[in-house]
C-alpha cells in the first residue's frame, strides 16, 4: 500500500490548487517520499486514480510524473505485467551530479564561490583516500597522469583528464554524496577552466608543467597513506589553479 493510498483521507492530502497543478502535484510525491509514506520500489497510484485524489487532471499528473522520471526519482513502464506502473526509484548518482552541475553552471555563483567550496569537498575526498583507495583505483590515477605527461596532450584533453583524476580522487574517498557534489562542481568549472587557460596564451605551457607536478605529488601522498599532506596538497594545487586561471589569489 502506497502513502497514498493510506493517507487519501487524511487532511494533508486535501486537493491541490489549480495553479500550476503539475508542480504542486510533485511537491506531494515529494511529501511521501521524505515523510518515509513512499519508498525504492512502491508502487504509485494509476493517473487517473492519482489525479482523483488529488482533484487534479491526469495531464497534471502526467506532466509530474515525466519530470520525475526525468530527475530520476520515478521509474515509469508500459503494460499490465508485474514490473509495469510507475514506481520509486533509487535516484542514479548520475541524476543528482546532473543536476547539482546545472545548477552551479546555471545559478552564475562568483567563481571564487565555487573554488572555496572545491577545496573543502575536496580536501575531504583527499583524506578519505589516502587510507581507503584500492590498488586498482591509484593505477588508475597513475594512468591519467600519464596521459597527461603525453606530448599529444592539448589543452582540451589535459582539462578532461584533470578533471577524471580530481573526480577519481572522490571516488576513491568513499563517500558516494561528496563524490557526487564534487563531480558536478569540478565538471561545471571544466568549460570555465578551459577558457581561462586558453586566455593565458603561451603561459599555459609553464602552468600545465606545475599542474603535473602538483597532481604527482597528490598521488604520492595517496600512495604513501598520507592523508595530511594529501589534504594539503589538493588545498594548495586548487587555489594555484584558480590563481593561473583568473590570474589572481583565492580571497
Amino acid at each position: 500500500m502506497t502513502g497514498f493510498e493510506s493517507d487519501a483521507a487524511d487532511a494533508e492530502w486535501r486537493p491541490v490548487a489549480r495553479t500550476r497543478t503539475y508542480e504542486l502535484v510533485i511537491d506531494r510525491v515529494e511529501e511521501q517520499i521524505v515523510s518515509g509514506s513512499l519508498e525504492v520500489g512502491d508502487r504509485l497510484p494509476a493517473e487517473r486514480d492519482l489525479a482523483k485524489m488529488l482533484g487534479v487532471s491526469r495531464a497534471a499528473v502526467r506532466e509530474a510524473f515525466r519530470a520525475l522520471e526525468a530527475q530520476g526519482v520515478l521509474r515509469m513502464n508500459v503494460g499490465t505485467g508485474p514490473d509495469s506502473g510507475t514506481t520509486v526509484a533509487a535516484l542514479p548518482s548520475e541524476a543528482l551530479t546532473r543536476l547539482l552541475r546545472l545548477h552551479v553552471a546555471l545559478a552564475n555563483f562568483p567563481v571564487a564561490d565555487v573554488v572555496r567550496a572545491r577545496i573543502m569537498l575536496e580536501r575531504e575526498s583527499a583524506r578519505h583516500a589516502a587510507t581507503r583507495a584500492r590498488p586498482d583505483d591509484l593505477a588508475r590515477l597513475g594512468e591519467l597522469l600519464d596521459e597527461m605527461d603525453s606530448p599529444d596532450c592539448d589543452r582540451a584533453r589535459f582539462n578532461d583528464l584533470d578533471t577524471e583524476f580530481h573526480v577519481g580522487i572522490a571516488e576513491a574517498g568513499g563517500n558516494r554524496l561528496v563524490a557526487d557534489m564534487t563531480i558536478a562542481i569540478r565538471e561545471s568549472m571544466r568549460r570555465p577552466l578551459l577558457a581561462a587557460f586558453d586566455d593565458r596564451g603561451d603561459d599555459w605551457y609553464p602552468i600545465a608543467e606545475e599542474l603535473r607536478h602538483d597532481h604527482r605529488a597528490i598521488h604520492q601522498a595517496l600512495r604513501d597513506g598520507d592523508a595530511d599532506a594529501a589534504e594539503k596538497l589538493t588545498e594548495s594545487h586548487i587555489r594555484a589553479s584558480y590563481r593561473h586561471g583568473w590570474a589572481q589569489e583565492l580571497p
